[in-house]
């Protein structure tokens, strides 16, 4: 919404930056948070996602989840949820916000010609910071959204994180980094160039998505503007490299199978490339998508929220000081 003039990165204080950064993923992941169970009970489903199978579709898989487990099952592993969004929205914006700045203040020409590489690889940077930081929180929170709430293992956040270090060692809190660390910078990279591109470059040249008043003479791109680049952003990402994703939440379950006894068949795997050819061996090449409709709705909810909600903070920081 805002171009990174330095002027106005100055403007910006890190604690304002880390404010805005930790709001907008705790206001993204409340919303999303369902879209998000319903796609990790369909990665972790090994049976073909047909008529008769646990979970056949997204309705039906939301009713039989709130028939069988309650309504607030949809909102399973919340609480370890909005730690991960929050710092990993902390750690992803201050540091892409910090490395920009220092980007601008080097070589203000050489950025100006070359912006699109710099946003795609300080948002990987970014990214990669905060999923090393922010992964503990993802691990718990899987753990808590496969359980069955009939055959609980875990009583809540901190029980399942001290069950996890105490049972399987603090190792086990970081199972499926490597294919996360793979597909992240590259994925968070997408969406950071494709939304500055949108809002900096092309829905802000348009008179309807224009704000009528701008900061510090910058012309910036509307809240509506602001939405459909983070929908664009997140759909591009996610759809190339998604397969990375269902690889993740498996590798994340395992030693954790005899409580999902009552899904189904389960996988045992002994890393990233095993369980990439145990998936496509038995299940087909298409199953490596599995999960990708709630998966995709997410991506774009929770993008478009994402960068939105940022960047309204950061504006409505830089309104009060001028």
């Amino acid at each position: 919404m805002i171009k990174l003039l330095s002027n106005n990165a100055e403007k910006i204080s890190i604690y304002q930056t880390a404010f805005a950064g930790g709001a907008s993923g705790a206001v993204t992941r409340a919303i999303a948070q369902p879209l998000d169970v319903l796609k990790i009970r369909f990665q972790l489903q090994l049976e073909p996602i047909k008529y008769g199978s646990k979970y056949s579709s997204i309705f039906q898989a939301v009713t039989s989840i709130i028939k069988e487990e309650g309504f607030t099952t949809l909102w399973s592993g919340h609480v370890p949820a909005q730690y991960l969004s929050i710092v990993f929205g902390i750690v992803q914006f201050t540091t892409f916000e910090k490395l920009s700045h220092l980007c601008q203040r080097s070589d203000p020409q050489f950025y100006v010609v070359h912006k699109h590489w710099i946003n795609f690889c300080n948002g990987g940077i970014a990214a990669t910071l905060a999923t090393v930081t922010s992964y503990p929180f993802d691990t718990v929170r899987t753990r808590l959204i496969a359980e069955k709430k009939t055959n609980k293992a875990y009583r809540g956040f901190i029980h399942g994180l001290t069950m996890i270090i105490r049972c399987e060692g603090p190792r086990a809190l970081f199972k499926g980094l490597l294919p996360t660390l793979g597909p992240i910078a590259p994925q968070t990279g997408i969406q950071f160039a494709v939304y500055k591109l949108f809002t900096e470059n092309i829905l802000n040249k348009i008179a309807f998505f224009q704000r009528p008043t701008g900061v510090l003479g910058v012309v910036e791109s509307t809240l509506l503007a602001n939405l459909i680049a983070g929908s664009v952003s997140g759909f591009a990402a996610k759809t190339a490299l998604y397969p990375f994703d269902l690889v993740k939440k498996r590798l994340q379950i395992q030693g954790f199978q005899q409580h999902r006894s009552d899904f189904g068949k389960q996988m045992y795997c002994r890393g990233m490339l095993d369980c990439l050819k145990l998936t496509i061996t038995e299940e087909g090449f298409l199953a490596l998508y599995k999960g990708y409709g709630p998966s995709m709705w997410k991506a774009v909810l929770t993008t478009a929220l994402h960068f939105a909600v940022y960047d309204e903070i950061k504006h409505f920081f830089l309104r009060i000081q001028t």
